[in-house]
């Protein structure tokens, strides 16, 4: 024995039926949850490296003289040949310039060492180039009248390496433009993060107690250790 049961127009009709404000609302918010998560995982795979990097150096910056290497010195004295003092001849006495390129390419081949295009200074009796890079530096002095060549450069290791990489330390132009896009990426993850914080907030009772031990902690070490 069947039972067939049959519903009238009107009681379908009396059912509730989904409103359009609530599909659009929900419509809305998977669009902009798929654009938070976009630029989360692109900021994050932009930043990643320089992150990671950043972090190990901020531990090594931090315990800088426990972990302090010993610096590596080498010097060298020469003198320049006639042709090579010639060419000093028609530089400025006074000054900063670029030593001329035969100068510059044979005394690199020497000393084994890329001068580059580095200014010089120029006095009456001396020239003199001061060549800093991360984890390195090094300088070289001419003397104008007998063309004694004094070389010395200080090498620091890796670790001074990346502390000045950290600190954006005789880096160049270059690493000067991707510190500014990494930071851009690094605030872009940021604020993606927070904004994917706020839409899973409700379901997730610890998100605003964690985020304001992030901002509390180092504001009340602020307020109650430095001094």
């Amino acid at each position: 024995m069947s039972l067939t049961v049959t519903e009238s127009a009107d009681q379908v009709t009396d059912r509730p039926q989904p409103t359009k404000p609530r599909r659009k609302s929900k419509n809305r918010r998977a669009f902009w949850m798929r654009q938070f998560i976009a630029w989360h995982w692109i900021s994050s795979a932009v930043s990643l490296v320089g992150m990671l990097m950043f972090a190990i150096t901020g531990i090594t910056l931090n315990h800088g003289s426990e972990i302090e290497a010993e610096p590596v010195r080498r010097f060298e004295a020469m003198t320049l040949s006639d042709d090579q003092l010639s060419k000093l001849e028609s530089m400025p006495a006074e000054g900063t310039e670029v030593l001329p390129a035969e100068l510059r390419d044979s005394l690199g081949e020497q000393l084994n060492f890329s001068l580059k295009d580095r200014e010089a200074e120029y006095s009456a009796d001396e020239v003199y180039l001061s060549m800093q890079s991360p984890g390195a530096d090094a300088w070289l002095a001419i003397d104008r009248e007998t063309g004694d060549v004094e070389f010395e450069e200080t090498k620091r290791g890796w670790i001074a390496f990346f502390n000045d990489l950290h600190k954006g330390r005789h880096t160049g132009l270059v690493w000067k433009y991707f510190l500014d896009v990494f930071s851009v990426a690094t605030i872009v993850f940021c604020l993606s993060g927070l904004l994917l914080l706020i839409m899973h907030a409700k379901r997730r009772a610890m998100t605003w107690p964690l985020v304001s031990l992030g901002f509390i902690g180092p504001l009340l070490l602020i307020i109650l250790f430095m001094h």
